[in-house]
């Protein structure tokens, strides 16, 4: 079981994931969105490869359009 901080808010998981499954997770397929995690954007290149351990902090930004 491992605990990441998603946005200020505590989650835990039962197996370690990487961030792709993490935005499955959180229903974000397909949208425009930033991952910083421990303060270091994860470009969108190495989703699947960044494995989370317990303890990351994560924060989530989702674009927004409009004008």
């Amino acid at each position: 079981m491992i605990q990441l901080t998603i946005n200020g808010q505590p989650q835990q998981f039962e197996a370690p994931i990487n961030v792709a499954q993490l935005i499955d997770h959180l229903a974000l397929h397909g949208k425009r969105i930033a991952i910083e995690r421990n303060g270091e954007i994860v470009p969108r290149s190495q989703f699947p490869q960044q494995m989370l351990v317990h303890g990351d902090q994560l924060e989530v930004v989702v674009a927004v359009g409009g004008g």
